[in-house]
């Protein structure tokens, strides 16, 4: 018969950190991802101004008694009040309800571009830096040729085949516009495609597809979600300069920029025209580069311990 010792009775230490994780399931990679962007306050912050931007854009012009196109010349220039919050135009036209239907246009044009940019620029990208070689110098020359050329003749080319608006310009800026994520892209797959857990799927039978959008893609989400982030603020300030230079959307459609432009002669008098659409547009850029900012520290898998 065994006797039992001192030893015998002495308690077992356990790491704490080994036990939490033994009780508690490991977090899905994206469900980690969620729980590291609740501890960044400013991209939280950001993502609620977003998501309030986005309800109000749709809401308010929906359930306002004013519209964005009608005239009330009895009534223009006045200063922002009860009745209009946000003052009136030159036109008499409600400028708080042409402020939301503005957002509806600014991202419409941000969020279609930064999709459209997004679906082209991972595709050609991982195409070209997976195979590399021949393919890889083909498919980026043409990408340099259509670089070189300055977006500003593409939407005065287009102003000329096609009609002014939204379409327009969302093709305008995807035209180019995709070339700098393929470039982001290419980059990163360059330096995976080596790895050996690539090694390793390809033994298995992975096909090339497979593991492009499987192993690759998953591996370059931090700097694709970065370019993501930069290209909706790019296209929104685009879409804004293009109608404030009268190539934009056209009349009576309300845009941010043709706000901006209409109310610019009228600053010394009437401030309010231009200040509010400018401030939207700042605020608006400003929020997206920081929720960006903030999805990319969540995201990218070497913070992940």
């Amino acid at each position: 018969m065994q006797h039992l010792t001192k030893e015998h009775f002495e308690p077992i230490s356990v790491d704490l950190r080994q036990a939490e994780e033994i009780k508690r399931p490991s977090l899905s990679f994206w469900a980690d991802v969620w729980r590291r962007l609740k501890m960044n306050k400013v991209a939280m912050a950001s993502l609620i101004f977003i998501v309030a931007l986005i309800v109000c854009a749709v809401v308010i012009p929906m359930v306002s008694s004013n519209d964005y196109f009608t005239t009330d010349l009895a009534g223009k220039n006045k200063k922002p009040s009860a009745e209009h919050w946000f003052g009136t135009d030159d036109l008499g036209r409600d400028m708080f309800v042409r402020i939301w239907y503005g957002a509806r246009i600014s991202l419409e044009v941000g969020l279609a571009a930064a999709f459209i940019d997004l679906i082209i620029g991972v595709i050609w990208g991982g195409i070209a830096g997976f195979y590399g070689g021949k393919v890889d110098e083909i498919m980026m020359r043409i990408a340099d040729i259509l670089f070189a050329i300055p977006y500003l003749l593409v939407v005065i080319l287009l102003m000329v085949v096609l009609s002014p608006g939204v379409g327009t310009i969302i093709i305008a800026l995807t035209i180019t516009g995709w070339i700098g994520m393929a470039r982001i892209v290419r980059g990163q797959i360059l330096q995976l495609k080596s790895q050996e857990f690539v090694l390793a799927a390809r033994s298995l039978g992975a096909d090339s597809g497979r593991l492009i959008f499987k192993h690759l893609i998953p591996n370059a989400l931090g700097p694709i979600i970065v370019t993501l982030s930069l290209t909706v603020p790019t296209a929104i300030f685009a879409e804004s300069f293009l109608s404030f230079i009268g190539l934009g959307v056209a009349a009576p459609v309300a845009s941010w920029g043709t706000m901006s432009s209409e109310g610019l002669p009228a600053m010394k008098y009437y401030p309010w025209r231009l200040m509010f659409p400018a401030v939207f547009i700042s605020v608006t850029i400003l929020a997206f580069n920081l929720f960006g900012d903030g999805l990319r520290d969540a995201v990218d898998p070497r913070l992940r311990k």
